[in-house]
């Protein structure tokens, strides 16, 4: 999916909100776990009912590669449900350098090698730009690079001082070097809109994807005003809130009318 792609989808929906799939399958309702595969059932009713909503769908991959090769089919169906107007991220958090770094790209870009065929991965930059660059020969894919996380430990270097700037700002000003905002988002996280405007002015026409609105306390009006720009530039996550907003019978439309609450807020931003 392009950006000019992307951009229409949240234009006509007046919504800029992801879905986090972040399955458990310790937490889906009793009912569904008889199933065959329950995880894909749970998630094919979540999808169903809040795609109305959204604009994008992000599995967590450690969800189901805690599976076995059984969560990788579950994987698998999940994103065969996934609207094909919808945005799809794998959420795999990759990093490593050389042919390990190409395979993780084979792994989520190349149907033909794995079944799977996501718009974008997220990847951690700590090892530089030969781990990144596999990812990005994958023509119409996009990256989605760890920038500035919501988690107590991200003080430990995100924030180190180095050569005058936050090593955080060192990776957003480093990495524009090796694409471009057509093929290039960053992950800030919802809890760190202190920040956010001063990213805003570093990467002012890149994609943001912020987690950490709903079940994890993160303001979605504190990030639209400092995170939207001209062509919305914002992917807000919700997983939680939405996925366990009941146990019961009645999970699909609580999702649903989660979802629908978030997006009617967005409108508004928008």
């Amino acid at each position: 999916m392009t950006a000019k792609e992307l951009y229409q989808t949240i234009l006509t929906k007046k919504s800029y909100l992801c879905v986090g799939l972040d399955t458990d399958i310790r937490r889906i309702p009793a009912h569904l776990r008889q199933e065959p595969d329950p995880v894909a059932a749970f998630n094919r009713q979540i999808i169903e009912a809040t795609a109305e909503y959204a604009v994008a769908y992000k599995p967590n991959i450690a969800f189901y590669e805690a599976q076995g090769p059984r969560g990788w089919e579950s994987l698998q169906r999940t994103l065969e449900y996934i609207p094909e107007n919808c945005f799809t991220i794998a959420d795999a958090k990759r990093g490593d350098i050389g042919n390990t770094s190409g395979l993780y790209a084979r792994t989520f870009f190349d149907p033909a090698s794995s079944g799977l065929n996501f718009d974008s991965v997220t990847v951690a930059p700590y090892m530089g730009r030969d781990s990144v660059e596999p990812f990005l020969e994958f023509e119409d894919k996009w990256v989605i690079l760890l920038a500035l996380t919501s988690n107590n430990g991200s003080a430990d270097f995100q924030q180190l001082p180095v050569s005058g700037e936050k090593l955080y700002e060192k990776v957003i000003r480093t990495s524009q070097t090796w694409a471009g905002a057509d093929r290039m988002m960053y992950v800030v996280g919802a809890t760190r809109t202190d920040e956010l405007a001063h990213i805003r002015t570093l990467i002012p026409n890149h994609f943001l994807l912020v987690p950490g609105v709903g079940a994890q306390g993160g303001s979605l009006a504190e990030v639209s005003r400092y995170g939207l720009n001209s062509q919305c530039g914002l992917l807000v996550n919700a997983s939680r809130s939405i996925l366990y907003a009941s146990d019961g019978p009645d999970f699909a439309r609580r999702a649903a009318d989660e979802a629908r609450t978030l997006q009617q807020e967005m409108a508004g931003f928008l």
